[in-house]
């Protein structure tokens, strides 16, 4: 029981002393960080991490895809079945005038 009232008697000691330095001290504080933000050092600084974030973002990326050949559900969707392949290789024989290689052994009796 003794914790909760020091425990309760902090909160408040804490709120009041809060109150009182409150919307001074946040405005303080405020304007010390726009001035960091806004300094051209810090700038520079930001657009030289946000670079390499970016290359090693992009090298990750580009792993990942050496990894993993399927970069997105459309390219996916968009790979011929083999089914798919197999009739256009078919179509493509016979417009040359010859006889798919799958289908020649496929006649034969032995």
């Amino acid at each position: 029981m003794r914790y909760r009232i020091t425990f309760v008697a902090g909160i408040a000691i804490g709120y009041v002393l809060g109150a009182k330095a409150g919307r001074a001290r946040y405005e303080q504080l405020s304007r010390t960080a726009r001035r960091v933000a806004d300094s051209p050092l810090v700038q520079e600084v930001a657009g030289v991490v946000g670079a390499q974030t970016s290359k090693a973002g992009r090298a990750v990326y580009d792993r990942a895809v050496e990894k993993m050949p399927i970069t997105s559900v459309r390219d996916f969707l968009a790979r011929p079945s083999e089914e798919e392949v197999d009739l256009v290789e078919s179509e493509t024989s016979l417009a040359n005038g010859t006889r798919p290689s799958r289908d020649s052994d496929e006649g034969r009796d032995a």
